[in-house]
């Protein structure tokens, strides 16, 4: 399983604003290019998008389902990758003081995916999980910098939650 977490600078609630809005979904997710929302009202359970990843001249579709949901602090989603198989993708929101410790745990679910899974492809998942969670940050850090922009700073308004273990980016 390739597990990565990051400190982002940032309330869980402006982390989870981004991760509950489906056409957000390419601005941090790494090899994406364009996503929306196609079933359900997004991130409930079974709540889906479809996303394009872009290959050259290539352009592929592929969906992700929302498996489960804990408002602010946990989504799971199944990520679809045609003949790879199906990903499973969590998210985990741990408040850190005022800030957020965000930790993405990925492995496969189904198909070739899971058969050539090894140590090599393991460290691919880890690189991607390294710049999805920075890109995360910095859509994160945009999106705090509006909230304080249109005179809604939660930081004022939320007190400070417990603590996780652990720390930093790993």
């Amino acid at each position: 399983m390739a597990i990565r977490h990051r400190l982002i600078k940032v309330s869980p609630r402006t982390v989870w604003t981004v991760l509950a809005d489906g056409s957000r979904y390419a601005e941090w997710v790494v090899g994406t290019s364009a996503s929306k929302p196609v079933r359900g009202q997004w991130p409930q359970t079974d709540a889906a998008i479809a996303y394009e990843i872009r290959l050259g001249p290539l352009s592929l579709t592929n969906e992700t389902v929302v498996r489960r949901c804990d408002e602010g602090t946990a989504l799971e989603l199944e990520a679809r990758a045609g003949v790879l198989g199906t990903a499973r993708i969590a998210l985990e929101l741990r408040p850190w003081g005022s800030d957020c410790l965000v930790i993405v745990d990925e492995h496969p679910l189904q198909g070739a995916g899971g058969l050539l899974h090894n140590a090599g492809v393991e460290a691919l998942i880890q690189v991607r999980h390294r710049a999805m969670l920075s890109r995360l940050d910095k859509v994160c850090q945009a999106e705090s910098r509006a909230a304080r922009a249109r005179g809604d700073d939660e930081r004022a308004r939320e007190p400070a939650a417990g603590h996780a273990t652990g720390g930093g980016d790993a």
